[in-house]
């Protein structure tokens, strides 16, 4: 696993080339794709401490007992599109190094950075038949979830997809995580760094062409911090769409027509339903690129929580915005909303962020962090509709989640001790 991590980052351009080549992100974007695995990769490499189990001596008299964690044997992972170098890094080094072997089906639509680490692990050492790939879409899917050697089955991507794996694959026996859809808060307070705040919020909105998880897909502006609505729009202006591997691009294509239209088709009927669209970004044209599948930053402001803009994940550059009186309303709205995958709050009051951190019901938690994905020693902890399973991604819980815990009770009875001191007087019969 160590030469495996060296290995990446010694050919980190190149698997963000591949990155942006397929799916479309800029490189800058790409390489932190790959760099956000090779984290789990490092995180890997403590794998002697993850792993270490409990001992309590005498737990009765002669007794003990101690617990140690065993492999599953074969497992598997389905990976999404939009990370295509991250999330196959989530999943088959932590399981390799809990002692199974995988089966991994990257993306049908970007699946070459996927196999290009599967080859840098071969040649980082890893045993032939440990990591396989296989492709596919439905067919593929369904002998992932049916096949009876398989005992768990790793899962990121879109609720309809996920809701169905987890099903299926719940019903045949097997473990299963599944990190499902979003739709995430930021909550901007009236006392924050406007500065800060706004260039934060244009970042984590249309990084990616908002093709993220986790990205801050709707603004929640606060009492006064509504006035600040109009430079949000100027910011947004201000980026660049351009192909992902243009030196200045801020934000590339999304991954297909039919992901564009769905795009185009969610923000006129947000128009429809009466929000306001502050930008719109659904008739770019990038020169040479005519026929892409961009779609510029997009604002659509005075929007309410029954709107289907507001409902549907959109996928895309497309920023929602919402008004509130206060603190307390823009937490029930959050609360209300079914997802809990991530949120944010940008404010300069200590006491107004532990309110919000105690009080929302949402898996992680940014406070002035508008995309707080933690790093590896912690775990991914989306929750409620965002996610389906028992043990989230990478930390502690993906050591749980690939793994089986193994109890042993003892006795030793003390009079059964054997005398070990040699005997040098002559031996005589009883």
């Amino acid at each position: 696993m160590f030469k495996f991590q060296h290995l990446i980052r010694a050919n980190m351009k190149e698997l963000a080339e591949l990155v942006t080549k397929e799916q479309g992100k800029t490189l800058v974007d790409a390489e932190g794709d790959v760099l956000r695995g090779l984290q789990v990769v490092e995180h890997c490499c403590s794998i002697t401490s993850l792993q270490l189990g409990e001992t309590l001596p005498s737990v009765s008299k002669d007794m003990d007992t101690m617990t140690f964690r065993v492999p599953l044997g074969v497992c598997a992972g389905i990976t999404p599109f939009n990370f295509p170098a991250m999330i196959p890094l989530w999943m088959f080094p932590l399981a390799l190094v809990c002692g199974n072997t995988y089966v991994i089906k990257p993306s049908e639509k970007d699946p070459g950075a996927c196999m290009r680490l599967v080859e840098l692990g071969k040649q980082a050492g890893i045993p032939d038949g440990c990591v396989n790939v296989i492709h596919g879409m439905h067919d593929s899917v369904n002998f992932i979830c049916d096949h009876p050697d398989i005992q768990a089955i790793s899962f990121v991507g879109s609720d309809k997809v996920g809701r169905y794996i987890y099903e299926r694959g719940s019903k045949h026996g097997k473990r299963v995580q599944a990190n499902l859809g979003a739709k995430n808060h930021g909550v901007i307070m009236p006392d924050a760094n406007k500065e800060n705040t706004l260039t934060q919020l244009v970042g984590a909105a249309f990084g990616a062409a908002g093709q993220r998880c986790m990205a801050l897909t709707t603004a929640v502006f606060v009492g006064e911090s509504k006035k600040w609505i109009p430079d949000l729009v100027e910011k947004a202006k201000k980026l660049k769409v351009n192909a992902g591997h243009v030196a200045d691009a801020d934000l590339g294509p999304v991954i297909s027509p039919e992901a564009k239209q769905r795009i185009l088709d969610l923000v006129q009927s947000g128009v429809k339903d009466g929000a306001n669209l502050a930008l719109d970004g659904r008739k770019i044209v990038v020169k040479g690129y005519e026929k892409g599948n961009f779609v510029g930053p997009t604002i659509l402001a005075d929007v309410k929580t029954d709107m289907e803009c507001y409902k549907e994940e959109i996928f895309g550059p497309v920023l929602c915005v919402l008004t509130v009186d206060t603190i307390d309303e823009a937490i029930d709205l959050i609360n209300n909303n079914p997802y809990g995958n991530g949120t944010a709050i940008f404010t300069r009051n200590g006491a107004t962020a532990r309110k919000f951190t105690q009080e929302i019901d949402v898996g992680q938690i940014g406070v002035n962090v508008p995309i707080p994905v933690p790093l590896p020693m912690f775990s991914f902890t989306g929750s409620r509709a965002s996610f389906a399973g028992d043990n989230n991604f990478y930390g502690k819980a993906g050591v749980n989640f690939y793994t089986q815990l193994k109890t042993v009770t003892s006795l030793w009875r003390e009079q059964d001790v054997t005398d070990s001191r040699s005997a040098t007087a002559m031996p005589i019969m009883q």
